[in-house]
């Protein structure tokens, strides 16, 4: 690889994932309309000389394969990650996501690129009957707009992967925790006690089983892959072998910020339409590449709160 090209490189990953590329040489060029990541995320990598940053939407299809030219390979991490409110904005998830997906590999083509990364989801395996769930689990019935709709970019990037001779690395995700994190159950209950911290309010019951992945493990697992995977489509699973309760997520939150509010819950075994009540990934696959997460959910949730707590301005930055 001699230049990557990284859609959402503001973002949460993708900025981390930016960062680290450069560490090891790579020229990058970011992408990114900007309408959830944040410029201070690329603060380090623009004072590098081999990094250049482009403001664009991956909707626009000239401007996106003017931006890609010149690149060897693409990281494509750029989408809707609003799960929760999906069925609020249905069209979203088609557009950011599968659309926006067709438009990546219809620029890689229009520059001879024959390298892709996708970040997919754990979303995609619905409410799987197999746990740990791997790969090869039978296709799953979907239960999320998000899901289905990086279900369907994983089917275009597999297809453009045959028609026109790329190799593909797609990797489903658990939740990512870690430094720049402004989304997610972390965040909202941080938040959340931040302005009331007596009392604390609880999507579902609590009882919700998750896995979560350290930000910093995931970069790891996605440039092992990339290193070594030797398939025409290669398929990762990212996690731990380990989940937890939401109730426990929510103990080392309050255990790291001193506080004991009450717990208020919804009630009910999911907090939103196309919510997993258990998610845990069979990993066996990325770990025989050599890879080991090095911190548990744990130390990833009071890492993530740690960074929440120097970094007030994100919550600021997202309600703007």
């Amino acid at each position: 690889m001699n230049t990557a090209f990284v859609t959402g490189a503001s973002g949460f990953i993708g900025s981390n994932l930016v960062d680290r590329l450069l560490a090891t040489g790579a020229n990058v060029v970011g992408w990114d309309n900007l309408s959830t990541g944040q410029r201070k995320f690329l603060d380090q990598a623009r004072q590098h000389p081999k990094f250049k940053f482009v403001e664009g939407d991956n909707l626009d299809l000239p401007a996106l394969t003017r931006a890609m030219a010149g690149c060897d390979f693409v990281f494509h991490l750029a989408a809707n990650a609003d799960v929760r409110f999906g069925t609020d904005h249905p069209r979203r998830d088609l557009e950011q996501n599968t659309i926006a997906t067709a438009n990546v590999l219809e620029a890689m083509r229009a520059n001879s690129i024959k390298r892709i990364a996708f970040a997919s989801t754990g979303s995609i395996y619905g409410e799987p009957e197999v746990f740990p769930t791997p790969e090869t689990a039978p296709f799953p019935i979907q239960t999320s707009l998000y899901g289905a709709s990086k279900l369907a970019a994983e089917g275009m990037i597999a297809a453009y992967s045959e028609g026109f001779g790329y190799q593909s690395f797609i990797f489903r995700f658990v939740s990512i925790l870690g430094e720049r994190y402004t989304h997610g159950h972390v965040f909202d209950f941080f938040h959340q006690l931040q302005q009331h911290p007596q009392h604390l309010k609880v999507l579902g019951n609590g009882l919700q089983r998750k896995s979560y992945l350290y930000v910093q493990d995931c970069v790891d697992a996605i440039l092992t892959a990339i290193e070594k995977g030797q398939e025409k489509v290669n398929i990762f699973n990212l996690g731990t072998n380990e989940y937890c309760e939401v109730r426990d997520s929510i103990g080392w939150i309050c255990e790291t910020l001193g506080v004991s509010p009450r717990l208020d819950f919804a009630g009910g075994q999911r907090g939103w339409i196309g919510d997993s009540p258990f998610i845990f990934l069979d990993t066996k696959k990325i770990r025989s590449l050599g890879w080991e997460p090095k911190l548990t959910i744990r130390q990833g949730v009071v890492a993530t709160v740690k960074f929440l707590k120097s970094n007030a301005w994100v919550f600021d930055a997202r309600a703007a």
